[in-house]
């Protein structure tokens, strides 16, 4: 496993995340490319989304998957996603819609050991 992780969430997220799965169970996140609601993190239900051979799995926060679609990963690789959050109206689907806060997307350029370690590791075959 790469010393620097695809994504990674502030403690204000990882309360929210919680204060979430207290509501609605276990939960994923899927980087929106921009479409209904710009490029946000979209919190949903387990399983609401469906993903599929066009998406990518970057890690988890909080216990919860986070995924990407490909081409949006191939345009980001080169950063570190970190998810956080801050006033405002959430996404319409994503379920901290009603929290009066909404994830935010910041992020942070890989060093070159860093990229060169997540690259060497995105080379290698997945397990079993």
């Amino acid at each position: 496993m790469a010393t620097a992780p695809r994504v990674v969430a502030t403690p204000a997220a990882l309360e929210l995340i919680e204060r979430l799965r207290a509501r609605h169970g276990p939960l994923m996140f899927h980087q929106s490319g921009g479409c209904c609601d710009g490029s946000a993190p979209m919190c949903f239900q387990d399983g609401d989304l469906q993903v599929g051979g066009s998406d990518r799995l970057l890690g988890a926060i909080g216990g919860c998957s986070f995924w990407m679609s490909t081409a949006q990963f191939e345009a980001w690789r080169h950063t570190q996603l970190i998810i956080d959050v801050v006033p405002g109206r959430g996404g319409m689907f994503s379920l901290e819609g009603g929290e009066g806060v909404r994830f935010l997307t910041r992020s942070r350029v890989f060093t070159p050991a860093e990229l060169a370690e997540l690259d060497a590791e995105d080379a290698q075959p997945p397990p079993g």
